[in-house]
């Protein structure tokens, strides 16, 4: 061997990295280390607005609602993922559940056995045979010292009641316990559920239930939440925003709407609706199958709301 290259060689191996080469090396085990502790923590949602909304839940309440009713096993179990999904992401305090079997409805029991959900309270609406006892009231403290209402209401007995039935006992105790409670109450927002949508629709008109909807109005109720009915999605008047679950079981038909919100989803039953509360508005957001978002509705205090 040459002295002369087994001393150059000695001298190679002593030589201390580069700059460059230490950096690179740095960068790389950043890289890893922040990788290793987000691996299994759950992705932002796609959708630039769920984005805005993550980085702003801890300022507001969210809560689901969502069509109850019969669906295939596989259908049920993805629809219950994504909720299940949502409520952990933004942290959500409850689960409306429109349904007409009340406690038996098959979403809510599919929900009891096999998922987490139930960690959180489900109101679904009443069904009590005309009885008044089915109406519930339920206060939520809300951030900011506010308190939301959620008033549910068994609507069976008051849909398609002619003048003089309003006046019937059944009818008038429903329309008694409704009024008693909301003027009872000094909430900051009241949001009214029920089965029924409680809105007709003619060929060019949108007709409601006129005694709920006159309570409605006299009390500040600012939402109505219901199956979905002729009306869509969303339909606002006068400072109320009627807000429609679509469900299996709906009919498939189109719809009229004046603001101009009239498209159909044809597979909106296999989504929900997540709701945001602050003190300024409530914002629905629908989110599909897939997890994106379809429409946003927003209810403004005041009697103003956008869409």
């Amino acid at each position: 061997m040459i002295p002369g290259k087994e001393t150059d060689k000695m001298a190679d191996l002593g030589k201390k990295p580069s700059w460059g080469r230490t950096l690179a090396i740095q960068a790389a085990l950043c890289l890893a280390l922040y990788a290793a502790f987000n691996i299994g923590r759950p992705q932002a949602p796609r959708d630039a607005r769920l984005q805005s909304m993550l980085r702003r839940k801890s300022l507001d309440l969210y809560f689901l609602s969502v069509r109850g009713g019969l669906r295939s096993p596989r259908e049920q179990a993805q629809l219950l993922h994504k909720m299940e999904r949502a409520a952990k992401i933004y942290k959500a305090k409850f689960v409306v559940n429109i349904g007409e079997l009340g406690e038996d409805d098959p979403l809510l029991r599919n929900a009891t056995l096999h998922f987490p959900l139930l960690e959180i309270p489900w109101y679904t609406t009443p069904v009590s045979q005309g009885q008044v006892n089915g109406n519930f009231l339920r206060k939520i403290r809300i951030p900011h010292g506010q308190i939301l209402d959620i008033i549910a209401v068994d609507t069976g007995p008051l849909k398609n009641l002619s003048p003089v039935e309003q006046v019937s006992k059944i009818g008038s105790n429903q329309l008694h316990w409704i009024k008693g409670t909301l003027a009872a109450t000094n909430s900051n927002w009241r949001i009214v559920i029920g089965f029924d949508p409680l809105i007709v629709c003619g060929e060019k008109l949108v007709k409601f239930y006129e005694p709920l909807h006159h309570i409605f109005l006299e009390f500040g109720v600012n939402a109505y939440l219901s199956k979905q009915g002729c009306a869509g999605s969303y339909y606002h008047d006068e400072g109320i925003g009627y807000i429609g679950n679509a469900g299996p079981a709906d009919e498939a038909h189109g719809a009229f709407s004046a603001n101009g919100n009239s498209k159909i989803f044809s597979e909106m039953h296999k989504g929900f609706l997540l709701h945001r509360v602050n003190p300024l508005e409530i914002e629905s957001f629908f989110i599909d199958s897939t997890g994106k978002v379809v429409f946003k509705s927003t209810i403004r205090q005041h009697g103003r709301e956008a869409i």
